[in-house]
């Protein structure tokens, strides 16, 4: 529904950034086999969770950069780099699982690999603001920014499926590694020779003219001063934190129960799958009322509602409906969330970038997602006995998680809790474009009076 201004060329050009992010995503790779992953690398699972973690440890120093090379560099130089570095990082992946390198080489071999894809998350995750800010008109930017950010999701769930699908004993974990590399290839190739603009050439917008017209050290400044922004900042934020932990970490979590790999991929591909159609609906829904306020406010509450609901199903026993109507559920109206407040942020914080907008509040994320899984791991317990176990890495994965799911579900209530009552704000830079159309609708008005009184002399 959304078609970029610039004719047939842009509109290619567009799409294939949209979908950059769906072929970019091996930061969890890892995670839905953790205990093969654990046996392959001869690591134990806290290291294993690192192989995610350090997506975010990168992301935090990385991230001012990025925003910086998106509001001055553009959008074609930061995307091929870092498809170039997601690339790297998947091919240096492959060679260090073969074990000829040694088994002591191979994690940390495979650690560098991971790092070079988390320098590459950033300069992607950061364009879909941009993208839809630069090249679509008002009335059809959030439905864009939501297809370019629900391209990452995918992305997220195509690695809840195939990685249990490939990896279903440890000894298949380079062949996994081996079905990554392949299209971080292609979408390098297709990204070098195919984004040639990082603007179309006509501007669909008032505000798209002058996108990222702040200096970065101003926009910082001001960022800092604006009390809706900070609040944004940090509650959202804390909503991403609580997506990662449960990404990372619900095959851990649901395995010590007697849930199988296969069950736990199916939960996540559910939790996108609802999240990318809700967003959808969202979007759309947005789009047409402006109503950006009033619909993350909901959807915050009803995610709270369904977190909660999560950290009491997931410590059941054959409960499969529950938990999967559950992630579905959460997935829903959390995940959908996303696109939504990073268009709320720009509205909220104009005439700053919109990369820098919508990068701060990434960071955040990623601080919080650190600190959020860090918390969540150190609040597990060794089990004495698990009897319905089928985490395949033995005792070491034999936790409780009962204690960190409610935790969790406590953050997450927290937070929205937070937002609903004190977020609020003008949406400053659609008053700029209704200002910026109402003098051009005067200036054309004025123009047309002198030309009827020059034809009446």
């Amino acid at each position: 529904t959304a078609r970029p201004a610039g004719g047939s060329h842009a509109l290619k050009t567009s799409s294939l950034i949209e979908t950059l992010p769906l072929f970019l995503q091996l930061w969890l790779t890892f995670a839905p086999v953790a205990d093969q992953s654990a046996q392959y690398l001869k690591a134990s699972l806290e290291q294993i969770n690192w192989l995610s973690l350090v997506y975010m440890v990168v992301a935090i120093p990385l991230s001012f950069g990025t925003t910086w090379m998106l509001d001055t560099l553009g959008l074609r130089i930061t995307l091929i780099v870092g498809s170039w570095l997601n690339m790297f990082g998947a091919l240096l992946r492959l060679v260090g699982s073969l074990q000829s390198l040694g088994i002591s080489a191979v994690y940390p071999v495979v650690m560098v690999g991971q790092t070079l894809g988390a320098l590459a998350q950033p300069l992607i995750i950061f364009t879909p603001t941009k993208l839809a800010a630069l090249w679509f008109p008002e009335h059809q930017r959030a439905t864009a920014n939501t297809i370019a950010s629900m391209s990452n999701p995918l992305g997220v769930l195509l690695a809840n499926i195939i990685s249990p699908k490939v990896a279903v004993t440890y000894d298949q974990i380079p062949v996994l590694l081996l079905v990554y590399a392949i299209p971080a290839a292609v979408i390098c190739f297709l990204a070098t020779v195919g984004i040639r603009s990082s603007a179309p050439p006509t501007p669909p917008s008032a505000s798209a003219e002058s996108s990222g017209s702040e200096p970065f050290l101003q926009g910082i400044k001001l960022l800092l001063k604006n009390k809706a922004y900070l609040i944004l900042l940090l509650c959202f934020g804390a909503g991403i934190a609580v997506f990662t932990c449960f990404s990372t970490l619900l095959e851990q979590i649901l395995c010590v129960r007697g849930y199988t790999n296969d069950f736990a991929g199916l939960c996540g591909a559910l939790f996108i799958v609802f999240g990318v159609v809700g967003a959808g609906f969202l979007g759309l829904y947005v789009d047409k009322t402006k109503k950006f306020i009033e619909a993350i406010k909901i959807n915050m509450c009803f995610s709270a509602l369904a977190c909660i609901a999560f950290s009491v199903v997931s410590q059941m026993r054959q409960q499969t409906v529950a938990v999967a109507t559950v992630c579905s559920l959460f997935g829903l109206f959390g995940f959908s969330i996303y696109p939504v407040a990073m268009e709320l942020s720009v509205e909220c914080s104009y005439p700053v970038g919109e990369a820098t907008s919508a990068g701060l509040i990434f960071i955040s994320g990623q601080v919080q997602s650190i600190l959020c899984i860090v918390l969540i791991q150190k609040l597990t317990r060794q089990l004495a006995d698990s009897p319905f176990s089928t985490c395949s890495a033995g005792g070491d994965a034999a936790l409780s998680w009962r204690v960190s799911m409610l935790v969790m579900a406590g953050l997450c209530t927290l937070f929205s809790c937070s937002f609903v009552i004190f977020f609020n704000t003008r949406y400053r830079r659609l008053e700029a474009e209704a200002q910026a159309t109402d003098r051009t609708k005067l200036s054309n008005g004025s123009a047309a009076s002198d030309q009827a009184a020059a034809a009446d002399t």
